[in-house]
């Protein structure tokens, strides 16, 4: 490994040579490294944090719903999984641990509100706070109505909130009329 949080790459290990690559592959039969996805391996500490390196696990995904949530702090549900956003009608294998619910995007829209946060000294893509709140009205049906009233009255308890940009990003997720409705209500 490069560096403390770094994935272990087996194309990397090869090119130390085979002593290298089969103690590798004898740290994976002892359970000392897990296999993320096809060539690339973790050791247990890296997947037993709060975070993984999403980018290595699946290329170009974002974070999105109840992990997005979670990391902006609108919801006090915990996820069950990685939730990662990815384009519509791209194949994805996902690992068996850590669990990863990918949610397929039109390109058009899964790009409205990207960030990146260092998180666990990962670089991770998610969404915005804005960007969280317009997905929560968006699948209110989905999630429920407790869950999306929660989302909508911690993001009006924050001091940094934007209703512009709010209002902006709902429009482009077609939710502008709904999202207003229940501004108005709560304002």
């Amino acid at each position: 490994m490069n560096g403390q949080n770094s994935y272990i790459s087996s194309t990397i290990v090869k090119k130390q040579g085979r002593g290298a690559y089969y103690k590798m592959l004898e740290n994976v039969r002892q359970g000392e490294l897990i296999q993320v996805r096809r060539g690339v391996y973790a050791d247990i500490d890296q997947l037993s944090g709060n975070m993984i390196d999403i980018n290595t696990v699946v290329p170009n995904g974002i974070l999105c719903l109840w992990s997005a949530w979670n990391i902006h702090q609108l919801t006090t549900s915990m996820p069950q999984a990685f939730h990662v956003a990815i384009k519509r009608g791209r194949k994805i294998i996902t690992p068996s641990f850590p669990k990863v619910q990918i949610h397929h995007y039109m390109e058009s829209i899964l790009l409205v509100g990207v960030m990146t946060m260092v998180i666990d000294g990962f670089n991770i893509h998610l969404y915005d706070v804005e960007r969280c709140v317009c997905d929560a009205v968006k699948f209110r049906n989905k999630v429920g109505m407790d869950v999306c009233s929660e989302i909508i009255n911690n993001y009006l308890k924050r001091e940094d909130r934007n209703l512009s940009k709010l209002m902006d990003y709902a429009r482009q997720l077609r939710v502008g009329k709904i999202l207003e409705q229940y501004l108005q209500i709560k304002l």
